[in-house]
């Protein structure tokens, strides 16, 4: 079948290049058209005005497939090398849905931009990170469990490393994120797309968004340990 073939290693780097594409794309296209402020927005604050919307939006929902379609490879090949251990195939059909899941979440934060439908936009993001961070953390948990018939302890502590970075980077975040819209209740800080740093909640602001785009690239290096596994 074509999900198990030898060279599969294309998926994971094409959904990395995609994925990276699509922030700096629309990042460059927000600052030139003076959208957002240069040093660190949001990620989903370079999607949010035309024009740079439409390719925030086109491209996320590209790199939504192509995680899909790596998610699913991935399950193929656990499940071809562990046909008969209960604990690894429970683990990896989990693995699967969670996944799957999560790109759902890329597909909801792509359509449904922060400034318009808010709400929606922050369950997207809570897919897509959330549970994507629990994905990560059983693929780690499947990278020890198959050692070492597929994976070497050093993909296992890479793995390990990339999903403690992610934690990290969703703490901070959160945390940041607690304190700038408790400090400035009452404020439209969703539709805010610039800052000066004079401001009160600046620091608080970049902290956030800093972890944000931290937060991005742990699932990217995530899915680049893949490469080795497909080829």
């Amino acid at each position: 079948m074509w999900w198990f073939q030898q060279g599969l290693s294309f998926l994971p780097v094409a959904l990395v290049v995609w994925s990276a594409a699509s922030f700096v794309f629309s990042y460059i296209t927000a600052i030139v058209l003076h959208h957002v402020d240069p040093l660190v927005p949001y990620i989903s604050d370079t999607g949010t005005i035309p024009p740079e919307r439409c390719l925030f939006g086109i491209m996320l929902n590209i790199s939504a497939f192509l995680g899909m379609a790596t998610m699913y490879v991935r399950y193929k090949q656990v499940h071809a090398l562990n046909p008969e251990k209960s604990k690894i195939i429970k683990l990896n059909k989990i693995g699967l849905i969670l996944g799957l899941m999560s790109c759902f979440g890329l597909c909801i934060i792509a359509n449904f931009q922060k400034c318009i439908l808010y709400y929606i936009h922050v369950v997207g993001a809570c897919l897509t990170f959330g549970v994507g961070a629990i994905y990560m953390l059983v693929q780690t948990v499947l990278s020890y469990l198959m050692q070492p018939e597929l994976h070497s302890k050093d993909i296992f502590w890479i793995r390990l490393t990339m999903l403690l970075w992610c934690c990290s980077s969703i703490v901070s975040m959160f945390v940041s994120s607690v304190v700038l819209y408790s400090g400035l209740y009452g404020m439209n800080l969703v539709q805010k797309l610039h800052w000066d740093p004079q401001e009160k909640g600046y620091t608080a602001h970049i902290i956030s968004t800093v972890s944000e785009w931290s937060l991005a690239f742990s699932f990217l290096s995530f899915f680049l340990t893949y490469i080795r596994d497909f080829q």
